[in-house]
């Protein structure tokens, strides 16, 4: 008989740089944590560095940034960067805000997981994110 047991998905939810606007990081970390996730949130005018580091404290599971400044082609990819250096290779980087089809492709061709504008349905992503790491995280005991 198993005595495994699973905790629940950790997501951090990240403001990285200048961006002022929060309202809709708030929301979607409040959508996750009412889908059962655990859910830590940076607050705003995080360094991509902080926020990585935040992510290996609390060993997330998935780190998604919320970004409406138009940072985004250097945001990811630092991000991205940071990640593989701290060895969080099993962990997704998705988010979400303004961000034109063709970057979101272009990300997605660097190894950003799912990037979602405005308007997306919080259950769509919710699960996304779960049936991500449900393909990708070793369970703990």
């Amino acid at each position: 008989m198993s005595t495994e047991r699973k905790r629940p998905v950790r997501v951090l939810v990240a403001k990285v740089g200048l961006d002022g606007h929060d309202r809709g990081a708030k929301v979607i970390a409040t959508a996750l944590r009412d889908a059962g996730m655990e859910v830590i949130y940076t607050g705003l005018r995080q360094t991509p560095e902080m926020v990585v580091n935040t992510a290996l404290q609390e060993d997330v599971d998935a780190l998604g940034i919320s970004i409406l400044s138009g940072a985004h082609m250097t945001v990811f990819p630092r991000v991205m960067q940071l990640m593989k250096e701290k060895g969080l290779n099993n962990v997704l980087l998705t988010g979400g805000g303004i961000i034109p089809d063709e970057d979101m492709k272009q990300l997605k061709e660097m190894g950003v997981g799912d990037l979602f504008p405005p308007g997306t349905s919080t259950v769509d992503i919710a699960a996304y994110i779960n049936n991500w790491v449900s393909e990708h995280r070793k369970e703990l005991l």
